[in-house]
């Protein structure tokens, strides 16, 4: 959704959600070309007729500019991901190896550990997670979902 870009608009959509009791599982916002507005994604899950009632809730909203969404037609969604991982000895080209993979990148090395860099959807970010089975995760850090329309479709 686009949203003003001004103090208390944020507050006020997050608050839309928990005075109604749903939940928001990823949420990005950033300022968009225009320095007025702000771009928001949100994730959430319910059935068709909850999705509805969030949307026509949200449009009421004075701060809301403009709302689709993006499930309704071809998108594209990403997520970016920095994980850091124990890797020592043995365990070092493994995780390197599982890294090329996944298409992820090395972005940090000490003696112990790596930072890798991870970006796609958030099913394969969870995959490669499992896929460190072997190895300790030290901590993660998930951007949250960001999604485009496909083809000439635009959210203007």
């Amino acid at each position: 959704m686009l949203v003003e870009n001004e103090a208390g608009a944020l507050s006020r959509i997050a608050g839309l959600f928990s005075a109604r009791g749903y939940n928001i599982e990823s949420l990005t916002v950033a300022p968009t070309e225009d320095e007025s507005l702000s771009r928001m994604t949100i994730v959430t899950q319910g059935s068709d007729a909850i999705i509805e009632q969030i949307t026509k809730q949200l449009n009421k909203l004075i701060d809301v500019v403009r709302l689709i969404d993006l499930t309704e037609g071809r998108h594209i969604e990403r997520e970016l991901m920095l994980i850091k991982v124990i890797a020592e000895r043995e365990e070092r080209e493994e995780v390197k190896r599982l890294a090329d993979i996944f298409r992820g990148r090395i972005i940090d090395v000490t003696n112990s550990t790596y930072t890798i860099e991870l970006t796609g959807p958030g099913g394969k970010l969870d995959a490669f997670i499992e896929a460190l089975q072997g190895a300790e995760v030290v901590e993660a850090v998930r951007s949250g979902v960001s999604g485009i329309s496909r083809g000439d479709r635009a959210l203007r």
